[in-house]
Parts: structure tokens; sequence; C-alpha cells
């Protein structure tokens, strides 16, 4: 029963209130995920801003197409600071992704450190080794490029 945690950073030279209210507003998620991965939120009616304990449902297709369902649940907020999403349902035995922001220089430091644990035991220990790692670093690369566009003074850390 292996367990893993990802980490990335990165620098962005805007306000933290300008990255608190882009990666506070959950429909943003779908502007910096890539497009293959046939991200849709499925929860009708979101609000503009994420809450404690709201519970949002999307459908992606990570692997080869094939569309899988993935329900979140906001965890932990603290304003301008960081929030946390974890997994109810979906392809993780655990997810629990922090989402951190905080003052740095003449802008904010963003990282982002994923908990998680594949299904399938030693299947899945793995899948972690031949693709889920590799795929997150993908994900999390198109993101910082994504947000080099949105924030145009960003640099990585």
């Amino acid at each position: 029963m292996a367990f893993y945690q990802f980490q990335k950073e990165q620098f962005i030279k805007a306000s933290l209130e300008d990255i608190w209210d882009f990666i506070s507003s959950p429909q943003n998620l779908k502007k910096i995920t890539p497009p293959h991965m046939g991200f849709d939120i499925r929860t009708p009616n979101l609000p503009d801003k994420i809450y404690e304990g709201m519970i949002i449902s999307y459908t992606v297709r990570p692997l080869w197409g094939i569309p899988t369902n993935w329900v979140t649940e906001i965890t932990h907020i603290r304003d301008k600071s960081y929030f946390v999403d974890e997994q109810r349902v979906g392809p993780y035995k655990i997810w629990h992704h922090q989402h951190i922001i905080m003052p740095k220089g003449d802008g904010v430091l963003m990282k982002d450190i994923v908990s998680y644990q594949p299904p399938l035991g030693w299947i899945g220990s793995l899948a972690n080794t031949l693709f889920i790692k590799d795929k997150l670093n993908e994900i999390f690369d198109f993101r910082t490029k994504e947000l080099e566009k949105i924030f145009p003074s960003l640099e990585t850390v």
C-alpha cells in the first residue's frame, strides 16, 4: 500500500487578491487543465467561489479517453492563504490536494501539495511508476504555462 506526495511551486508576479480570486473560483480549474483530459464540471449552479463543505462533481478522461467520475469536497479554507480539496469519489484510494498561496517579494508563491494513493495495491504502485507521476507532472506543467498567459509576469521557482 504505497502512498505518494507530489509538490509544485510557482512564483506569480501578481497580487495575493488576484491570485486568490482566480484559484478560489471553481470554474477556473477547467482553464488550467489540459484539454485532452476532457475535464467537465458536472455540478449544476456552481457558485462563483468555493466554500468549506462544497461538493464538486467532474468528469475527466485521464487515460485513453475513458470518462471517469470524480467528486471532490472542499474541506478547509483560509481566505487568501490556502484551501484543500479531497476526493470523495474517483480513481484514487486517497487524494488530498493543498492549494497554498503566500506573499513573496513583489508577487505570490503558489504551492500545490498532492498526497495520493492509487487503488489496487501493488498494481497501483506500478501504475504510479509507469504513468501516474508523469501525468501529474504533465498536468501541473500545463497549469504553469496557462498561468503564465493569465498572469503575464510569471516566473517558475
